[in-house]
């Protein structure tokens, strides 16, 4: 573990830092998913997960459950309008404690962030919320020419100022070939081995997506167990409807009784009371 200080000016703990994960590059290969609360948070610390993804807004909550996990914390792109309302939203990530922000805005928007002294991941290849520029959900850098453009787009995302890139469903050759010659982080999802950092959604690693993308692999089947859990639930609920309907719930081993002889006394008092309603 690393101590740092977060840019809020907190102390903490850190399995990596910026700085490892340059040195890194190259070296060594980088695991990274997501989470959505403290409970993925939590679990995905504790399966050893070197980088977290989340949306800014679930930073705290993420925090709460993987407090050592370096955590990029993603500014989307409709939520914010204005380079200010960027810039806003990226120092009070950095300082709730996020190691790293992402933004698929410019690259001025890039350079304002990073002037500022943040660690900023950009992305490139297949951006989905800007699919419709390259014809739809497809994939990018099957051809030498786009691979060129992406490799001048990451040399301008690099002379920006980040320090990473997300690359989404981009030719593995073109990420193997580009890779080495950017001194950007590559981070793949959907991209092939050759980079940085192999990326993969929580959900869809732990087989929690009904229809799953052609990049995904699935390692679990939490989806065939959260159908097994509705089948208990429904066979709980229906089964305790009959119970109340047929006087078999409550019964006597789930119902408080008197003290002994305190029933008698309570008639007979009754008994003698004046009605409640004359």
């Amino acid at each position: 573990m690393k101590r740092i200080y977060t840019f809020g000016g907190f102390p903490a703990t850190r399995n990596l830092t910026v700085a490892d994960i340059i040195a890194g590059k190259g070296q060594r290969k980088f695991v990274q998913t997501t989470a959505v609360n403290r409970i993925e948070a939590a679990a995905a610390e504790a399966a050893g997960i070197d980088h977290l993804s989340i949306v800014d807004h679930d930073l705290h909550d993420v925090r709460a459950g993987a407090p050592h996990t370096f955590t990029t914390a993603a500014l989307m792109a409709s939520d914010y309008e204005t380079h200010d309302d960027i810039l806003r939203a990226g120092i009070r990530a950095a300082a709730a404690g996020a190691d790293a922000v992402y933004t698929l805005r410019s690259f001025k928007a890039v350079e304002m962030l990073a002037d500022e002294g943040l660690a900023v991941q950009g992305h490139l290849g297949l951006v989905p919320r800007l699919s419709t520029q390259i014809g739809g959900l497809c994939a990018y850098g099957r051809t030498a020419d786009e691979a060129m453009k992406l490799a001048e787009d990451l040399r301008r995302l690099e002379d920006a100022g980040a320090y990473a890139v997300e690359l989404e469903c981009v030719a593995d050759e073109a990420i193997a070939e580009i890779s080495p010659r950017t001194g950007l982080i590559t981070h793949s999802i959907g991209s092939g081995g050759a980079a940085d950092v192999v990326f993969l959604f929580q959900d869809d690693a732990c087989g929690d997506t009904i229809d799953p993308p052609r990049h995904a692999r699935e390692f679990a089947d939490m989806v065939g167990a959260r159908a097994k859990l509705e089948a208990e639930r429904m066979q709980g609920l229906s089964a305790y409807r009959t119970a109340v309907l047929d006087d078999s719930y409550p019964d006597a081993a789930t119902s408080i009784t008197m003290k002994p002889g305190e029933h008698d006394k309570l008639c007979e008092a009754l008994d003698k009371r004046r009605p409640f309603h004359s």
